[in-house]
């Protein structure tokens, strides 16, 4: 499916590109034949610097290049017709077509140089973000770990979406968080603020204490109306402790599907957040979705919500985390009715001795 999507896409822009070209070439030979023709009026053949001014706007060099060598044998072709080669009037209008060209082709040169630089740009960043966002399904300590993210449709900015896992000495601890906004900038913010966790989270015995250090390390650098809402959690035998900072609550799936709200709201990270701890004790079976806005914003084409603690206990009938997560964003996504145009990350926790839950209801 994903490959005849590709094709479709290619073919379609293929499309474009002929159909622009089209446009182009017709224009200069319209023209070109009004000022042959044996007629009282003729716009002259300046006038034949339309197509390749067309083609500059949206074609590339080598395309608008060939459009403009078109037009200029139309000229030279029609002139011959009319047998004004030879006169200035043709002259100088031949030398406006020549120079008109000339900028058309140079302008389609950076054009083509601007976008084949923002390509590249946007490729090494989503390669970064997906280097930086790295799946993981493992067991650090005493949790069963598995990740997910999902990048937006084919031709949206890098995303902001971030997670990461560590085994500290106080026990496994998780970040996810989301930074705002969508572009390279956000890409930066997310390394860095990955790379301050994995610094501090071996360091910092408090979850809130760690929620305070990261604020501080990561807020000189953002912009004024930059943050980062987040959730902290720390694992340890029987319970779960979380730091929310201004982001969408973890899930307890087993006996009872949960949204684990934060005991009062916090400001995200950059915004120098007073968050509270957070206990919550786990029963045998218990497993928590981590989440970003992704899925929580995701809607359908009558801007409905996905339902999610409707829907989320079905993903426990998968046979493993990994397709328990591969099956809720199946859920998503025919849902919305095609991919999402957010990034997602989902983080799918268990502790590793605890049997799988064999009763879901919503609660």
């Amino acid at each position: 499916m994903a490959v005849g999507k590709w094709g479709r896409s290619v073919r379609k822009h293929k499309w474009r590109e002929w159909s622009r070209l089209a446009l182009a070439v017709g224009a200069s030979t319209f023209l070109a034949v009004l000022n042959a023709s044996a007629g009282s009026w003729s716009p002259g053949i300046a006038a034949l610097l339309i197509g390749p001014l067309l083609a500059c706007i949206r074609l590339d060099m080598r395309r608008t290049a060939a459009v403009a060598a078109w037009s200029l044998l139309l000229a030279l072709a029609a002139g011959a017709a009319q047998r004004r080669v030879s006169t200035p009037g043709f002259v100088v209008e031949f030398l406006v077509l020549l120079a008109g060209s000339t900028l058309a082709v140079r302008n389609a040169a950076q054009y083509t140089a601007t976008e084949t630089a923002l390509a590249r740009a946007m490729e090494v960043a989503h390669a970064s973000q997906n280097a930086i966002l790295h799946p993981v399904s493992a067991q650090l300590g005493s949790v069963s770990v598995c990740t997910r993210h999902h990048s937006p449709v084919p031709g949206a900015s890098a995303g902001g979406d971030l997670y990461d896992i560590v085994h500290t000495p106080y026990g496994t601890r998780l970040l996810i968080g989301d930074v705002r906004g969508h572009s390279l900038d956000a890409l930066v913010t997310t390394a860095a603020t990955i790379r301050a966790f994995r610094d501090l989270a071996y360091l910092t015995p408090g979850l809130a204490d760690l929620a305070g250090a990261l604020d501080a390390r990561i807020s000189p650098s953002l912009g004024p109306e930059d943050f980062v809402t987040a959730v902290l959690a720390e694992f340890t035998p029987g319970e779960v402790r979380l730091v929310n900072c201004g982001h969408p609550a973890p899930i307890r799936l087993g006996n009872q599907i949960k949204l684990l709200e934060p005991p009062e709201f916090a400001l995200p990270l950059g915004l120098h957040p007073t968050p509270r701890l957070h206990r919550v004790f786990l029963q045998p079976g218990d497993q928590l979705l981590f989440y970003t806005d992704g899925l929580t914003e995701a809607r359908d084409a009558k801007g409905t919500a996905f339902p999610l603690l409707e829907r989320v206990g079905d993903t426990l009938t998968a046979p493993s985390p990994s397709d328990a997560l591969d099956a809720l964003y199946g859920m998503v996504t025919a849902h919305t009715g095609g991919p999402l145009t957010d990034d997602l990350a989902l983080i799918l926790c268990q502790p590793a001795d605890a049997p799988a839950p064999s009763v879901v209801r919503y609660a």
